[in-house]
């Protein structure tokens, strides 16, 4: 299992179990692909998970979701989790799950610890 706080971009093959707290309003895409955005969380931190199809008309706050084969990638500039083309969405339970909003490592805050640290200079 992969925790929150160790998500990175490009991050591929990952299996996850966090709790939704918000779930946003769907969109059509060009092609028509119906997208929802929701933030999740687990222990370790919170962030935005893109939820493509008819699975985002089925799910609520305080859900519990398994993920598998999920990855993640920056989309304009917030990491986002996405389940990848052959991953599963499961739902596992309901409202019994520890959790932190913080760190929301999809905060587009450079300082976020999602963001590696600018090169130091240490030839003075």
């Amino acid at each position: 299992i992969n925790y929150v706080k160790d998500l990175y971009p490009q991050a591929k093959n990952l299996q996850m179990k966090v709790i939704v707290l918000h779930v946003g309003n769907s969109y059509k895409t060009k092609d028509g692909n119906e997208v929802r955005s929701c933030k999740v969380a687990d222990k370790t931190g919170s962030v935005n998970l893109s939820i493509w199809g008819d699975y985002g008309n089925h799910i609520q706050p305080g859900d519990i979701l398994s993920l598998s084969r999920c990855y993640a990638v920056l989309f304009k500039s917030c990491l986002t989790l996405y389940v990848g083309k052959f991953g599963s969405l499961t739902k596992v339970g309901e409202f019994c799950m520890v959790f932190n909003e913080v760190p929301d490592i999809s905060d587009q805050n450079p300082n976020s610890p999602n963001q590696k640290p600018p090169p130091t200079n240490n030839n003075n």
